[in-house]
């Protein structure tokens, strides 16, 4: 793919790739699926991308310190080789809003921000620096869609309801509550409920506080009055720190909790996707996630460290 202006975002996701390239992608790879939402535009996106080759640990390396200084040959390789994981973390909001072409040139920005930001030097992987950054741009968008959504008071009423059932429960859980756990304290039938939760991925508000599960591991540090996320997923004492304190969790906790959020060598995964890895159920992955965080955060705070920096 030659990207001679890739800050130009819309016409990186215009170009198109020759007829008949069948050629595959990494980070999950554009399927049949995706590509036929729109095969005038996404499908030849999806194809074009595939010619850009990943980059080795090494090579990410090198061209990770040309883009660092200044280098637009570096960047351009940082840039092209990584488009493919802004696919796969776009295809997780279809649905959400904004069509997947939209969701896709919102993560080229992040994308693009994170090869700026990216120091190779700190010894993690860029995939994993970069998933927080196309996420974060990606959730902004969609949350910026949000804020056009109008809900019928009733609605509204029954929403904050329903959060505060969620909050009570996930103190005395010490994990996500079910929808059946919330249709039992508050008495209701267990498909009103899941109509409400659907509501509720729409909502900024909801989304704004929404569990960790959900979230990135450094992408908690997001909110206006934090530092600057870069600053703090670069401080490369904090993340040997965390890489050893994931190291020492039970072996389940700590294989889901990697898997999760990119650590070890894992790229960061969905619940259904670290299950299916695991041999796990969606809800057990979430309980096991839980739980590992929990015992992070008072690892974190005995080291004299501010677990606030990574967790919400």
């Amino acid at each position: 793919m030659n990207v001679d202006n890739v800050d130009n975002v819309d016409e990186a996701a215009g170009t198109t790739a020759p007829a008949g390239s069948d050629r595959g992608a990494g980070y999950g790879g554009p399927d049949a699926e995706v590509a036929s939402e729109s095969p005038d535009a996404t499908a030849l996106y999806l194809r074009e991308i595939g010619y850009a080759p990943l980059l080795t640990a090494d090579e990410e390396r090198h061209f990770g310190r040309l883009a660092r200084a200044g280098d637009p040959a570096g960047r351009r390789r940082m840039i092209e080789s990584n488009l493919r994981l802004v696919v796969k973390i776009s295809r997780r909001y279809v649905n959400r809003g904004l069509p997947l072409l939209d969701l896709i040139e919102e993560g080229n920005l992040g994308l693009m921000h994170a090869v700026e930001k990216f120091d190779p030097d700190r010894g993690f992987r860029f995939s994993t620096y970069a998933t927080w950054w196309i996420r974060q741009t990606i959730e902004r968008a969609i949350m910026n869609q949000a804020r056009t959504i109008r809900l019928p008071i009733h609605v509204m009423k029954e929403l904050n309801l329903y959060l505060r059932a969620a909050r009570e429960l996930s103190q005395k859980l010490d994990s996500e509550p079910t929808p059946e756990d919330i249709a039992a304290l508050l008495d209701k039938p267990v498909d009103d409920v899941r109509k409400i939760m659907k509501v509720a991925e729409r909502v900024e508000s909801v989304d704004a506080t929404r569990d960790a599960a959900d979230r990135g591991l450094l992408e908690t540090v997001a909110d206006d009055a934090s530092p600057d996320p870069a600053d703090l997923a670069q401080q490369g004492d904090l993340m040997s720190k965390l890489d050893s304190l994931v190291g020492a969790l039970p072996e389940r906790h700590r294989e889901v909790v990697a898997r999760r959020f990119g650590l070890r060598g894992h790229d960061a995964g969905t619940l259904e996707e670290v299950g299916d890895a695991v041999g796990l159920t969606r809800e057990r992955v979430r309980q096991l996630q839980m739980e590992g965080l929990k015992r992070l955060r008072r690892s974190l705070e005995a080291e004299g460290l501010d677990a606030r920096e990574l967790f919400v």
